[in-house]
């Protein structure tokens, strides 16, 4: 069972036979002494994610998951499909609900971990940093530079986001999953 201080970002924990992920985990101090843990969790099977708090007496159980390593081949009305690395013939699919909008930074041929619990896997853990190639760029206008320093670009995974305007056609970018935000332009 883990305790009150024990719930930090990124423990995977079991509520109403569920597992959630701790996203948020924020102490808040109430007077007298009172305290409080305000989380956000994202339930592993649905990909919901809720707002819980919790107090100093609660206990939760540590959800017993393993790790194991899959290649992420493509996706069909919201549905992605993986196989195994060492087996590429056997495959299983996640709902773009499951995976959440980390979905968008998916690209074919990805080698990502799973997470299994009770032998079944559940969800894909993106890594925190992915590199993608910007194949369309929208023209910057002249003048523009001081208004809002960003343009709207394309991935190579068909992903639209925002990055500065000194990002060109052909550069390989790096890009935060965890807040979808561009990071740094990547030397090749």
């Amino acid at each position: 069972m883990l305790s009150y201080s024990e719930l930090i970002r990124g423990k995977i924990i079991i509520i109403n036979d569920q597992p959630y992920e701790i996203v948020e985990a924020q102490s808040v101090f109430k007077g007298r002494g009172h305290s409080y843990l305000q989380t956000k969790l994202k339930n592993l099977a649905t990909g919901a994610v809720i707002a819980k708090t919790v107090q100093p007496r609660d206990e939760f159980e540590e959800a017993d998951i393993e790790k194991k390593e899959a290649k992420y081949i493509y996706n069909n009305k919201g549905k992605y499909v993986f196989s195994e690395v060492d087996n590429p013939s056997n495959r299983f699919e996640l709902a773009s609900e499951q995976i959440g909008e980390e979905a968008k930074f998916l690209k074919e041929g990805e080698v990502l971990e799973t997470i299994l619990l009770d032998g079944k896997i559940i969800n894909v853990k993106l890594p925190i940093k992915v590199q993608l190639k910007v194949i369309e760029v929208t023209p910057g206008v002249k003048g523009d530079r001081a208004a809002s320093g960003n343009k709207a670009i394309t991935l190579e995974n068909g992903t639209i986001m925002n990055a500065p305007l000194f990002i060109n056609e052909g550069d390989m970018i790096e890009i935060n999953t965890e807040r979808g935000e561009y990071v740094r332009r990547v030397n090749e």
